[in-house]
């Protein structure tokens, strides 16, 4: 028992540094550098070894995936943490201006998990922080009613698909929507603020604003602004 918990142990920490080698490859020269190969040359051992700890190149990445979303998770949270204002609309600035601040302090650990040509799977992990504020938003019905025929009837069936997703993703953070609360003008809001805010902050990462635009952040706080004043918080804007 206790040689198998070392083996464990050892196997654990190998991947770690398998993984933590992968991660100073992606930030010093991008998703392309991070090779089996070159992962096997930093760590002094060779490419097939790599397989004894992951099956393949992309399930290393994934992994490399995860271990990125956890970091920029608890960066998240602590910013969440960190307002005591009580408000719901101050701690949804919070995080969002968190979101923009890691992406723009880890640019290609960004590029990896947010525009990965296939399952880009960090929308989930920062998706779980933003649907938490969402939800207490709308089980506190402080989110401004949105009918359902805002919402353009060629989304319909789409947005029904997403509602219970929505009403699951929130129930994991202990928020109960009654029925009725969670109406498609609801949802097509929550997922137009999630467009807006990924969609600026790709932009700004990527340096593709149409235009030049030396300072960025006040543009940012009045998408915010508009933002929060479509779902039903004129209160929080910066003055």
């Amino acid at each position: 028992m206790t040689e198998a918990t070392r083996r464990e142990r050892l196997r654990a920490e190998t991947e770690r540094e398998i993984r933590q080698a992968a991660r100073a490859l992606l930030v010093e020269s991008g998703r392309d550098a991070v090779t089996l190969r070159a992962i096997a040359r930093k760590l002094g051992i060779t490419a097939p070894a790599l397989y004894r700890y992951y099956d393949s190149h992309d399930a290393l990445l994934r992994q490399l995936c995860d271990d990125i979303c956890a970091d920029m998770a608890a960066a998240l949270y602590a910013d969440l943490a960190a307002d005591t204002s009580g408000e719901v609309g101050c701690q949804v600035r919070a995080v969002c201006h968190a979101f923009r601040r890691w992406a723009l302090a880890h640019p290609q650990e960004f590029a990896l998990v947010f525009a990965s040509p296939r399952d880009p799977i960090g929308a989930d992990q920062f998706g779980s922080v933003f649907l938490q504020l969402a939800g207490q938003l709308i089980a506190s019905n402080l989110v401004a009613t949105h009918a359902d025929d805002e919402v353009p009837e060629v989304l319909h069936e789409d947005l029904v698909r997403f509602q219970q997703v929505l009403v699951d993703a929130v129930s994991e953070h202990g928020v109960t929507l009654d029925d009725g609360v969670l109406n498609l003008g609801k949802i097509y809001h929550v997922v137009q603020s999630w467009v807006r805010l990924y969609g600026h902050v790709a932009l700004e990462v990527f340096g593709r604003f149409p235009f030049a635009v030396s300072n960025p952040e006040p543009m940012f706080d009045s998408m915010l602004d508009q933002m929060l004043t479509d779902i039903g918080f004129e209160d929080t804007q910066i003055n």
